[in-house]
Protein backbone atom coordinates (compact mmCIF):
# COMPACT_ATOMS: atom_id res chain seq x y z
CA UNK A 1 0.00 0.00 0.00
CA UNK A 2 2.91 2.68 1.06
CA UNK A 3 4.47 1.53 -2.49
CA UNK A 4 1.71 2.05 -4.36
CA UNK A 5 1.37 5.53 -2.54
CA UNK A 6 5.09 6.26 -3.01
CA UNK A 7 4.77 5.62 -6.73
CA UNK A 8 1.85 8.16 -6.90
CA UNK A 9 3.74 10.59 -5.20
CA UNK A 10 6.05 9.97 -7.70
CA UNK A 11 4.62 10.07 -10.85
CA UNK A 12 2.44 13.48 -9.76
CA UNK A 13 5.89 14.86 -9.28
CA UNK A 14 6.94 13.94 -12.01
CA UNK A 15 3.85 15.05 -14.68
CA UNK A 16 4.11 18.51 -12.84
CA UNK A 17 8.19 18.99 -13.94
CA UNK A 18 7.16 17.48 -17.19
CA UNK A 19 4.63 20.48 -17.19
CA UNK A 20 6.87 23.19 -15.45
CA UNK A 21 9.74 22.29 -18.76
CA UNK A 22 7.19 22.42 -21.54
CA UNK A 23 6.16 26.03 -19.81
CA UNK A 24 9.63 27.16 -19.92
CA UNK A 25 10.32 25.64 -23.38
CA UNK A 26 6.99 27.76 -24.95
CA UNK A 27 8.39 30.67 -23.34
CA UNK A 28 12.09 30.19 -24.74
CA UNK A 29 10.90 29.13 -28.35
CA UNK A 30 8.32 32.23 -28.47
CA UNK A 31 10.63 34.65 -26.92
CA UNK A 32 11.05 35.77 -23.28
CA UNK A 33 11.14 39.44 -24.33
CA UNK A 34 8.16 39.00 -26.49
CA UNK A 35 6.38 37.36 -24.10
CA UNK A 36 6.97 40.38 -21.62
CA UNK A 37 6.35 42.90 -24.18
CA UNK A 38 2.76 41.23 -24.82
CA UNK A 39 2.58 40.97 -21.24
CA UNK A 40 3.40 44.85 -20.54
CA UNK A 41 0.33 45.79 -23.31
CA UNK A 42 -1.91 44.04 -20.51
CA UNK A 43 -0.77 46.33 -18.25
CA UNK A 44 -3.26 47.36 -15.46
CA UNK A 45 -6.06 44.89 -17.37
CA UNK A 46 -4.03 42.25 -15.80
CA UNK A 47 -5.79 43.75 -12.07
CA UNK A 48 -9.20 43.96 -14.12
CA UNK A 49 -9.25 40.46 -14.76
CA UNK A 50 -8.12 39.52 -11.28
CA UNK A 51 -10.62 41.70 -10.04
CA UNK A 52 -13.03 39.76 -13.08
CA UNK A 53 -12.13 36.86 -10.83
CA UNK A 54 -13.10 37.45 -7.46
CA UNK A 55 -16.77 38.71 -9.00
CA UNK A 56 -16.67 34.88 -10.49
CA UNK A 57 -16.29 33.45 -7.33
CA UNK A 58 -18.57 35.65 -5.41
CA UNK A 59 -21.25 34.32 -8.32
CA UNK A 60 -20.27 31.16 -7.79
CA UNK A 61 -20.75 31.20 -3.89
CA UNK A 62 -24.49 32.52 -4.37
CA UNK A 63 -25.05 29.54 -6.78
CA UNK A 64 -23.70 27.12 -4.48
CA UNK A 65 -26.02 28.73 -1.17
CA UNK A 66 -29.02 27.80 -3.37
CA UNK A 67 -28.38 24.39 -3.33
CA UNK A 68 -29.30 23.89 0.21
CA UNK A 69 -32.35 22.22 0.94
CA UNK A 70 -31.83 22.87 4.80
CA UNK A 71 -31.28 25.87 7.23
CA UNK A 72 -27.97 27.65 6.26
CA UNK A 73 -28.44 30.89 8.37
CA UNK A 74 -25.61 29.69 10.85
CA UNK A 75 -23.20 29.33 8.06
CA UNK A 76 -22.02 32.81 6.70
CA UNK A 77 -21.72 33.67 2.98
CA UNK A 78 -17.99 34.89 3.73
CA UNK A 79 -17.46 31.46 5.19
CA UNK A 80 -19.00 29.66 2.39
CA UNK A 81 -17.02 32.39 0.16
CA UNK A 82 -13.61 30.94 1.38
CA UNK A 83 -14.86 27.42 1.25
CA UNK A 84 -15.30 28.18 -2.92
CA UNK A 85 -11.76 29.00 -2.52
CA UNK A 86 -10.24 26.63 -0.63
CA UNK A 87 -11.85 24.06 -2.95
CA UNK A 88 -10.43 25.47 -6.03
CA UNK A 89 -7.28 25.84 -4.82
CA UNK A 90 -7.26 22.13 -3.94
CA UNK A 91 -8.60 21.49 -7.51
CA UNK A 92 -5.73 22.30 -8.98
CA UNK A 93 -3.92 19.40 -7.74
CA UNK A 94 -5.16 16.94 -10.72
CA UNK A 95 -8.13 14.42 -10.19
CA UNK A 96 -7.57 13.53 -6.88
CA UNK A 97 -7.24 17.48 -6.12
CA UNK A 98 -11.22 17.74 -7.56
CA UNK A 99 -12.64 15.07 -5.48
CA UNK A 100 -10.22 16.27 -2.14
CA UNK A 101 -11.61 19.45 -2.64
CA UNK A 102 -15.09 18.87 -2.61
CA UNK A 103 -14.53 16.42 0.50
CA UNK A 104 -12.88 19.83 2.01
CA UNK A 105 -16.24 21.37 1.32
CA UNK A 106 -18.62 19.29 2.85
CA UNK A 107 -16.20 18.88 5.99
CA UNK A 108 -15.03 22.08 6.79
CA UNK A 109 -18.73 22.98 6.68
CA UNK A 110 -19.04 21.45 10.18
CA UNK A 111 -21.64 19.61 12.11
CA UNK A 112 -24.36 22.29 12.09
CA UNK A 113 -25.45 21.19 9.04
CA UNK A 114 -26.84 17.60 7.74
CA UNK A 115 -23.94 15.61 6.09
CA UNK A 116 -26.23 14.30 3.49
CA UNK A 117 -27.52 18.14 2.85
CA UNK A 118 -23.80 18.86 2.25
CA UNK A 119 -22.99 16.19 0.13
CA UNK A 120 -25.99 16.94 -2.43
CA UNK A 121 -25.67 20.47 -1.99
CA UNK A 122 -21.86 20.33 -3.46
CA UNK A 123 -22.95 17.62 -5.73
CA UNK A 124 -25.49 19.69 -7.29
CA UNK A 125 -23.20 22.97 -7.57
CA UNK A 126 -20.45 20.64 -8.93
CA UNK A 127 -22.99 19.00 -11.42
CA UNK A 128 -24.76 22.42 -12.82
CA UNK A 129 -21.51 23.80 -13.42
CA UNK A 130 -20.33 20.94 -15.07
CA UNK A 131 -23.68 20.88 -16.92
CA UNK A 132 -23.21 24.69 -17.95
CA UNK A 133 -19.56 24.14 -19.60
CA UNK A 134 -20.68 21.58 -21.59
CA UNK A 135 -23.68 23.63 -22.85
CA UNK A 136 -21.07 26.68 -24.08
CA UNK A 137 -18.49 23.81 -24.87
CA UNK A 138 -21.43 22.35 -27.54
CA UNK A 139 -22.13 26.51 -28.44
CA UNK A 140 -18.59 26.48 -29.18
CA UNK A 141 -17.83 24.10 -30.95
CA UNK A 142 -20.40 24.13 -33.14
CA UNK A 143 -19.98 27.83 -33.63
CA UNK A 144 -16.20 26.75 -34.68
CA UNK A 145 -17.77 24.69 -37.35
CA UNK A 146 -19.06 27.95 -39.06
CA UNK A 147 -16.21 30.39 -38.01
CA UNK A 148 -12.99 28.04 -38.44
CA UNK A 149 -11.84 26.46 -42.02
CA UNK A 150 -11.31 23.02 -40.41
CA UNK A 151 -10.76 19.93 -42.90
CA UNK A 152 -13.31 17.45 -43.54
CA UNK A 153 -11.81 15.28 -40.98
CA UNK A 154 -11.80 17.52 -38.20
CA UNK A 155 -15.05 19.19 -39.02
CA UNK A 156 -16.32 15.49 -38.81
CA UNK A 157 -14.61 15.26 -35.62
CA UNK A 158 -15.39 18.36 -33.93
CA UNK A 159 -19.31 17.60 -34.76
CA UNK A 160 -19.31 14.32 -33.07
CA UNK A 161 -17.79 15.71 -30.09
CA UNK A 162 -20.42 18.46 -29.62
CA UNK A 163 -23.60 15.64 -30.84
CA UNK A 164 -22.14 13.23 -28.02
CA UNK A 165 -21.94 15.97 -25.29
CA UNK A 166 -25.73 17.56 -26.14
CA UNK A 167 -26.49 13.65 -26.22
CA UNK A 168 -25.46 13.71 -22.45
CA UNK A 169 -27.13 16.90 -21.81
CA UNK A 170 -30.07 15.64 -22.46
CA UNK A 171 -29.74 12.46 -20.97
CA UNK A 172 -28.67 13.95 -17.53
CA UNK A 173 -31.82 16.31 -17.60
CA UNK A 174 -34.09 13.09 -18.64
CA UNK A 175 -32.92 11.23 -15.56
CA UNK A 176 -33.24 14.26 -13.21
CA UNK A 177 -36.67 14.87 -14.42
CA UNK A 178 -38.07 11.51 -14.06
CA UNK A 179 -35.59 10.79 -10.55
CA UNK A 180 -33.55 7.91 -12.09
CA UNK A 181 -31.69 6.47 -9.17
CA UNK A 182 -28.56 6.81 -11.06
CA UNK A 183 -26.20 7.26 -7.75
CA UNK A 184 -27.83 5.13 -5.30
CA UNK A 185 -28.07 2.19 -8.00
CA UNK A 186 -24.10 2.46 -9.00
CA UNK A 187 -23.45 2.52 -5.01
CA UNK A 188 -25.54 -0.69 -4.73
CA UNK A 189 -23.94 -2.38 -7.71
CA UNK A 190 -20.67 -1.18 -6.80
CA UNK A 191 -21.41 -2.20 -3.11
CA UNK A 192 -21.84 -6.06 -4.13
CA UNK A 193 -18.32 -6.17 -4.98
CA UNK A 194 -16.25 -7.85 -2.44
CA UNK A 195 -13.60 -5.31 -2.85
CA UNK A 196 -15.99 -2.03 -2.03
CA UNK A 197 -18.42 -3.71 0.00
CA UNK A 198 -16.58 -2.88 3.35
CA UNK A 199 -15.53 0.76 1.64
CA UNK A 200 -19.25 1.02 1.26
CA UNK A 201 -20.82 -0.12 4.22
CA UNK A 202 -22.78 2.30 6.19
CA UNK A 203 -22.68 4.87 3.38
CA UNK A 204 -25.55 3.44 1.14
CA UNK A 205 -28.07 5.94 3.78
CA UNK A 206 -26.03 8.94 3.49
CA UNK A 207 -26.19 7.78 -0.59
CA UNK A 208 -29.65 7.75 -1.26
CA UNK A 209 -30.34 10.42 1.26
CA UNK A 210 -28.02 12.97 -0.63
CA UNK A 211 -29.85 11.52 -3.79
CA UNK A 212 -33.71 12.31 -2.63
CA UNK A 213 -32.45 15.61 -2.13
CA UNK A 214 -30.81 16.09 -5.55
CA UNK A 215 -34.25 15.20 -7.11
CA UNK A 216 -36.18 17.77 -4.31
CA UNK A 217 -34.07 20.49 -5.54
CA UNK A 218 -35.64 20.33 -9.30
CA UNK A 219 -38.96 18.87 -8.39
CA UNK A 220 -39.91 21.04 -5.20
CA UNK A 221 -37.81 24.27 -5.30
CA UNK A 222 -37.59 25.11 -9.33
CA UNK A 223 -37.14 28.75 -8.56
CA UNK A 224 -33.85 28.13 -6.61
CA UNK A 225 -32.72 25.18 -9.07
CA UNK A 226 -32.96 27.44 -12.37
CA UNK A 227 -31.52 30.43 -10.31
CA UNK A 228 -28.80 28.26 -9.62
CA UNK A 229 -28.09 26.91 -13.33
CA UNK A 230 -28.68 30.76 -14.69
CA UNK A 231 -25.92 31.95 -11.88
CA UNK A 232 -23.34 29.42 -13.42
CA UNK A 233 -23.75 30.76 -16.61
CA UNK A 234 -23.11 34.16 -15.83
CA UNK A 235 -19.88 32.79 -14.39
CA UNK A 236 -19.03 31.09 -17.75
CA UNK A 237 -20.35 34.38 -19.38
CA UNK A 238 -17.98 36.48 -16.62
CA UNK A 239 -15.13 34.16 -18.26
CA UNK A 240 -16.11 34.89 -21.91
CA UNK A 241 -15.75 38.63 -20.82
CA UNK A 242 -12.49 38.06 -19.49
CA UNK A 243 -11.02 36.61 -22.59
CA UNK A 244 -12.59 39.23 -24.52
CA UNK A 245 -10.81 42.34 -22.09
CA UNK A 246 -7.60 39.89 -22.15
CA UNK A 247 -7.39 40.36 -26.11
CA UNK A 248 -8.28 43.81 -26.16
CA UNK A 249 -5.81 45.26 -24.05
CA UNK A 250 -3.06 42.91 -26.24
CA UNK A 251 -4.46 44.14 -29.10
CA UNK A 252 -5.52 41.54 -30.56
CA UNK A 253 -9.11 42.03 -32.05
CA UNK A 254 -11.89 39.08 -32.95
CA UNK A 255 -15.13 39.23 -32.49
CA UNK A 256 -17.32 37.52 -29.66
CA UNK A 257 -17.39 34.12 -31.87
CA UNK A 258 -14.16 34.02 -31.82
CA UNK A 259 -14.07 34.39 -27.85
CA UNK A 260 -16.42 32.19 -27.46
CA UNK A 261 -14.45 29.79 -29.67
CA UNK A 262 -11.40 30.47 -27.72
CA UNK A 263 -13.42 29.74 -24.03
CA UNK A 264 -15.25 26.50 -24.94
CA UNK A 265 -12.08 24.42 -26.45
CA UNK A 266 -10.31 26.11 -23.16
CA UNK A 267 -12.90 23.94 -21.21
CA UNK A 268 -12.21 21.18 -23.16
CA UNK A 269 -8.03 21.47 -22.54
CA UNK A 270 -8.53 21.82 -18.65
CA UNK A 271 -10.74 18.50 -19.06
CA UNK A 272 -7.47 17.53 -20.80
CA UNK A 273 -5.20 19.30 -18.26
CA UNK A 274 -7.06 17.34 -15.00
CA UNK A 275 -4.21 14.54 -15.49
CA UNK A 276 -1.38 16.69 -15.28
CA UNK A 277 -1.04 18.39 -11.39
CA UNK A 278 -2.21 22.19 -12.36
CA UNK A 279 -1.97 21.84 -15.86
CA UNK A 280 0.87 23.53 -16.52
CA UNK A 281 2.55 23.96 -19.99
CA UNK A 282 -0.53 21.79 -21.66
CA UNK A 283 -2.95 24.78 -20.78
CA UNK A 284 -0.60 27.32 -22.15
CA UNK A 285 0.44 25.04 -24.99
CA UNK A 286 -3.19 24.49 -26.05
CA UNK A 287 -3.77 28.15 -25.94
CA UNK A 288 -1.54 28.73 -28.11
CA UNK A 289 -2.63 26.69 -30.98
CA UNK A 290 -6.54 27.59 -29.85
CA UNK A 291 -5.01 31.21 -30.93
CA UNK A 292 -3.61 30.10 -33.98
CA UNK A 293 -6.80 28.64 -35.20
CA UNK A 294 -9.07 31.34 -35.02
CA UNK A 295 -6.15 33.35 -36.70
CA UNK A 296 -3.47 35.58 -33.62
CA UNK A 297 -0.06 34.39 -32.51
CA UNK A 298 0.68 32.43 -30.80
CA UNK A 299 2.44 34.54 -28.51
CA UNK A 300 -0.66 36.13 -27.95
CA UNK A 301 -2.01 33.00 -26.93
CA UNK A 302 0.95 31.85 -24.81
CA UNK A 303 0.10 35.50 -23.41
CA UNK A 304 -3.75 34.61 -23.06
CA UNK A 305 -2.61 31.90 -20.97
CA UNK A 306 -0.04 32.87 -18.56
CA UNK A 307 -2.76 36.05 -17.74
CA UNK A 308 -5.55 34.08 -17.22
CA UNK A 309 -2.59 31.50 -15.18
CA UNK A 310 -1.93 34.79 -13.16
CA UNK A 311 -5.04 35.20 -11.72
CA UNK A 312 -5.86 31.80 -11.32
CA UNK A 313 -2.81 31.25 -8.55
CA UNK A 314 -3.46 34.71 -7.13
CA UNK A 315 -7.21 32.99 -6.22
CA UNK A 316 -5.60 30.14 -5.08
CA UNK A 317 -3.62 31.75 -2.65
CA UNK A 318 -6.24 33.55 -1.05
CA UNK A 319 -7.64 29.87 -1.01
CA UNK A 320 -5.05 28.15 0.72
CA UNK A 321 -4.81 30.83 3.22
CA UNK A 322 -8.49 30.36 4.33
CA UNK A 323 -7.28 26.64 4.00
CA UNK A 324 -4.72 27.16 6.76
CA UNK A 325 -7.33 29.48 9.02
CA UNK A 326 -10.08 26.66 8.60
CA UNK A 327 -7.79 24.28 9.81
CA UNK A 328 -6.46 26.33 12.56
CA UNK A 329 -10.11 26.82 14.15
CA UNK A 330 -11.14 23.12 13.64
CA UNK A 331 -8.53 20.83 14.16
CA UNK A 332 -11.04 17.92 14.38
CA UNK A 333 -12.05 18.82 10.41
CA UNK A 334 -8.76 19.30 9.43
CA UNK A 335 -7.88 15.78 10.88
CA UNK A 336 -10.81 14.19 9.12
CA UNK A 337 -9.77 15.98 5.95
CA UNK A 338 -6.35 14.64 5.83
CA UNK A 339 -7.80 11.09 6.67
CA UNK A 340 -10.06 11.73 3.23
CA UNK A 341 -6.93 12.71 1.14
CA UNK A 342 -4.93 9.69 1.88
CA UNK A 343 -7.93 7.68 1.14
CA UNK A 344 -7.94 9.33 -2.36
CA UNK A 345 -4.59 8.86 -3.03
CA UNK A 346 -4.53 5.45 -2.36
CA UNK A 347 -7.27 4.90 -5.00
Amino acid sequence: MAKVRWRQQISRFAAVLLGVALLVSLIGGTGPSRVVEQVKTVGWGLGLVIGLGGIVHLTKTLAWRLTFLCDIRDVSFARMFGLRLVSEAIGSLGLPGQVLGETARVYLLGSTLPVANSISSVTLDRGLYIVTSALVSVTGIFAALFLLSLSGTWRLYACLFASLLAALLVVTATALRRRWPVFSGAAQAIGSLPWFKNWLDGKQSVIDSAERNLFSFYHETPKAFWASLILNLACHGLAILEVYLLLHFMGARTGILGVLVLEAFTKLLNVVGALNPGNFGTYEGGNMILARLIGMTGAAGLTLGLCRRARSLFWKAIGLMCLIAMSSSAPQASRTLQVRYSAVEVS
